[in-house]
């Protein structure tokens, strides 16, 4: 699959990942377009990467320098084509084992019943199904630590709301399609209401998000305490 990489307006390039980037391969590319020069965000999800530069240089700048980090993480290159290993500059960085958070959840979400009714199944159910996985950040993005979580349970796969809530609190815990997810502030939101995290800051301005692309997340059910 060729590899297409298209102006995002003014200030950034947007490049479609070819077929097979696994969750590691795109780790990689996060730290290696993080660590190009005159970039100043970047951006990795399941089907694209985004990068957008400083104020005052062209986009042509740094086109080929995206183009070749996003060809060397693809998993699919061979090793004399350059896509085996992470460059020194970022291997240290990309190699790091993804972390693995614990997070307690209360349980009593204003769409918990709602959902049950539409999978067929009791709240005690729909409960036991979404605590039983072990979830993987497959992006991040929406608000600011915000988590993107992969591996719900078939049986919880649900369109997102018909209509959208004003006011979503902080700390819900929440699904819609294949993702569960933590809003780590207040905000409009259109996901099932399953909970709320107990305990758990997604978000901090001075330490940044608390999950990372590959962390892997575990939902724990509040016990109720006398």
């Amino acid at each position: 699959m060729p590899l297409v990489i298209d102006p995002f307006g003014d200030r950034a390039w947007r490049a479609r990942l070819p077929e097979g980037y696994d969750v590691t391969s795109r780790r990689r590319l996060l730290e290696a377009l993080r660590a190009l020069p005159r970039i100043v965000d970047a951006v990795v999800s399941e089907r694209h990467a985004m990068v957008v530069l400083e104020p005052g240089f062209s986009l042509e700048s740094v086109h080929d320098a995206v183009a070749e980090a996003v060809a060397r993480a693809d998993p699919a290159r061979s090793p004399e084509q350059g896509g085996s290993e992470p460059s020194d500059q970022v291997h240290a960085h990309a190699d790091v084992e993804p972390r693995h958070h614990d997070v307690e959840v209360r349980y009593d979400g204003a769409d918990l019943v709602e959902v049950a009714e539409a999978s067929g199944l009791s709240p005690g159910e729909v409960v036991a199904l979404h605590a039983e996985c072990t979830y993987e950040v497959a992006m991040m993005g929406f608000l600011p630590g915000f988590a993107y979580l992969r591996a719900l349970h078939p049986r919880l796969v649900l369109p997102r709301r018909a209509t959208p809530r004003a006011r979503v609190p902080a700390l819900s815990l929440a699904i819609a399609g294949p993702y569960t997810g933590i809003y780590p502030f207040a905000s409009p939101g259109g996901w099932h209401l399953l909970g709320v995290a107990v305990g758990f800051v997604p978000f901090d301005a001075q330490r940044g998000a608390a999950m990372a692309l590959g962390d892997r997340v575990r939902f724990v059910p509040e016990v109720a305490r006398p």
